[in-house]
């Protein structure tokens, strides 16, 4: 590019893709044609008449109105291949400047079952924070876990009253925590009691002015709570093979300490403002439905803060603390103002100043067939406990069809990593903005863009190389040479080849889906290679090295590429 129009433009993206027409494609020359006020045509032959590409390209061409289409000398494919089975990170290359990043993701509510509704966030929040660290960043996983707040003395109340304590909470009953064990059915519980009988309702007031200023006996309920919720995620997140742990959570309860101070910085800045009894921040740019200024409420009128106010301190925490310069917080649609907000006066008052900077990594919702949000036929939120349950049990049913002498716990175990497989894949191959119609039958089929397929892929060749050493072929001490011969294997290769770009791009552009899409394109690559390419009956020693070569540079791709989705690539299906 420098060379051909000066060097302020050597640094323009030069848009190669992948193309049917020849290997890739570049279309930089459609969008500089109007900035250099050219046809786009003229672009592209000024840039193919400065490429060197001798060694590189063994054909360029200018299609259509200024496409340049390349195709790889195979000299040049073959090294590279051989050289991406020799690397250990598979073609990733490390970020130049790796950046310390908080991945802020699920965020479930105590004494609450998590539901279908904090899916996407957890497995899109943790292919994100996989998909960063490969590429050298440094990452801080952070599960803002609602565990504060007016709920709370309902639900200590309510805790007293099934548990047997006194009335001091002195002395939980020992049954407390099995009487917690069906979180929802327990909150709900508390709700209908605080809503029907007013002495219960006036006591679980005051069990939060009990808990907000730190009474010990209620401090000890209320842990008793966080204890059995946090319980109930951690298999919930060990099911999932989600990376959060419990020295991952940071609660609401961590900052509430931080938020008096929060509001009085806002007010020495002069940032903040009292407005009807409440401490607001109007912030510029934000208008309700009739036009009117919209505060960000920071304190409200009753003293008490709510969870912008929270929020503010979490980043503060996150960007003065933790000295991060990116934060990911990785919540529905739905919150895209509030995080705009929170943002916005984060800046006004110096916690997010760059290089520091917060993004909201926002995803659409989880669909039924009626093309309404996923429920259960009761109207209800579906628990992702019986989620996972189902999704494990119909991938046992379909082993069980398929092999049924397969032992019981080999098929559990495979069932497990199968059902889920599917049950992420068929989110994260969605872009995450967008809405999507959950289908059972879909997600677990063996065809298509699947989770299973891929996996199936996967296990098949394995499963080849098994046979391989059972027949006595063994490795070589170096590896093989790769040789092209056949189309089936050159596009195979050429998938290969773009699995570091496949996971810098996923990771750049915070869409795990196309590093989705680009594991269902190598494994239809293979699928086709292995149609027409022999391995184990390769027709001499040296073409079935080469293949065999090709199977375990596949294998290990999918196997890499499945993991940084958060998915399990077994060995056999």
């Amino acid at each position: 590019m420098g060379a051909a129009f000066g060097g302020e433009l050597s640094a323009v993206d030069p848009m190669v893709r992948r193309s049917e027409r020849a290997d890739y494609q570049a279309d930089l020359a459609m969008g500089l044609a109007k900035s250099l006020k050219r046809a786009p045509r003229q672009v592209a032959e000024a840039v193919v008449a400065n490429l060197d590409l001798e060694g590189v390209a063994e054909r360029v061409e200018i299609a259509g109105p200024g496409f340049i289409n390349f195709t790889l000398a195979q000299s040049f494919l073959e090294t590279a291949l051989g050289t991406l089975a020799q690397d250990a990170a598979l073609g990733i290359v490390p970020a130049e400047r790796p950046e310390r990043v908080v991945v802020d993701y699920s965020a479930p509510n105590v004494a609450k079952e998590m539901h279908v509704g904090h899916l996407r966030s957890t497995i899109i929040g943790d292919a994100l924070a996989r998909l960063l660290g490969a590429l050298g960043h440094e990452i801080i996983r952070q599960n803002h876990l609602g565990d504060w707040g007016t709920p709370f003395g309902m639900l200590i109340e309510h805790l007293v009253d099934v548990g047997g304590a006194d009335r001091s909470g002195a002395d939980a009953g020992a049954d407390a925590e099995a009487d917690v064990g069906e979180l929802s059915e327990f909150y709900r519980a508390a709700r209908a009691k605080f809503d029907r009988d007013p002495g219960f309702a006036e006591r679980a007031r005051r069990r939060v002015v009990l808990l907000q200023s730190g009474d010990p006996q209620t401090l000890a309920l209320w842990k008793k709570l966080v204890d059995v919720s946090k319980k109930h995620f951690r298999a919930l997140y060990q099911a999932l093979g989600v990376l959060l742990g419990d020295d991952d959570i940071r609660a609401e309860s961590f900052y509430n300490p931080m938020l008096p101070d929060i509001a009085a910085d806002l007010e020495r800045r002069g940032i903040a403002r009292e407005s009807d009894g409440a401490l607001c921040v109007f912030v510029p740019g934000f208008e309700n439905r009739d036009g009117e200024p919209l505060p960000l409420i920071v304190r409200k009128q009753d003293g008490g803060f709510g969870y912008a106010a929270t929020d503010l301190a979490a980043l503060r925490y996150r960007t003065q603390e933790l000295l991060a310069t990116r934060l990911l917080y990785v919540v529905g649609t739905p919150q895209q103002q509030h995080f705009a907000m929170v943002f916005a006066v984060a800046s006004l008052a110096g916690w997010l100043a760059p290089p520091a900077r917060a993004e909201h990594v926002a995803f659409g919702s989880i669909l039924g067939p009626d093309k309404k949000m996923l429920k259960t036929r009761a109207g209800e939120s579906v628990r992702l406990a019986a989620l996972i349950g189902e999704a494990i049990d119909r991938a046992e049913a379909e082993l069980r069809a398929r092999d049924p002498d397969l032992d019981a716990d080999t098929r559990r175990a495979l069932a497990a990593k199968i059902g889920i497989g599917a049950l992420k894949y068929a989110d994260l191959a969605n872009d995450r903005i967008k809405d999507y119609i959950f289908d059972w039958e879909r997600m677990l089929a063996l065809e298509g863009r699947t989770g299973p397929y891929l996996q199936y892929a996967h296990a098949r060749i394995r499963s080849i190389l098994r046979k391989a050493a059972e027949a006595g072929i063994e490795r070589a001490e170096a590896p093989p040479a790769i040789a092209l011969t056949e189309g089936a294997e050159r596009a195979l290769g050429l998938e290969l080849l773009g699995f570091g770009g496949a996971v810098a791009d996923a990771a750049e552009s915070l869409k795990p889906h196309r590093l989705a899409g680009y594991l269902y394109d190598l494994a239809t690559a293979f699928t086709k290679f292995f149609e027409s390419c022999p391995v184990l009956r390769a027709p001499d020693e040296s073409t079935r090295a080469a293949r065999l070569a090709l199977c375990e540079l596949t294998a290990a791709v999918l196997a890499r590429g499945l993991g940084l989705l958060g998915i399990e690539a077994p060995e056999r299906m």
